[in-house]
């Protein structure tokens, strides 16, 4: 048998609205993407956006800045793929390059090199020349830029 959908006032959804959006910051789109389960007139839509909006519950620069600062500390994902996947998120390139001074240059270079340290010492087996590059792949899969590896590399190669 077909699961009925429960229908809710205007009211118990925009609650459920905010509830979604003091759980954890959210960006415009998950939040619309949200309203879609509840099949809303856009006028109500609307309504509930400009009233998360406006009482803070929904603030993009918030929800880019907290994303930032998870993915790098907390994943240690690297600039390209967070900057990647904000734009998947719908977040403009302005907002995106204007946060990114949520990572600090220092944090930046000593994750960087702590994840190529990790990395390079796992490598078994292979020449120097292999483990070099399969290293500076793995970084880049994860984010971090081409040029940037190369330096940590360089340093690396000065202090071994």
């Amino acid at each position: 048998m077909p699961m009925e959908k429960k229908s809710y006032t205007f009211d118990e959804i925009k609650q459920k609205m905010v509830n979604y959006c003091v759980y954890q910051d959210r960006c415009h789109a998950e939040v619309e993407q949200k309203m879609r389960d509840f099949l809303l007139i856009p006028e109500a839509k609307d309504e509930i956006f400009l009233y998360l909006m406006k009482e803070n519950y929904l603030n993009e620069e918030r929800f880019t800045r907290s994303y930032i600062r998870g993915k790098f500390y907390i994943k240690q994902w690297g600039r390209n793929k967070i900057r990647m996947n904000l734009k998947q998120k719908g977040i403009n390139e302005k907002l995106i390059s204007n946060s990114m001074d949520e990572i600090y240059e220092e944090d930046y270079e000593k994750t960087l090199a702590k994840l190529y340290q990790n990395y390079f010492s796992t490598q078994k087996g292979l020449k120097d020349y292999q483990k070099k590059s399969k290293t500076i792949r793995h970084l880049m899969s994860k984010g971090y830029e081409y040029d940037v590896i190369l330096e940590v590399f360089n340093n690396q190669d000065i202090q071994s």
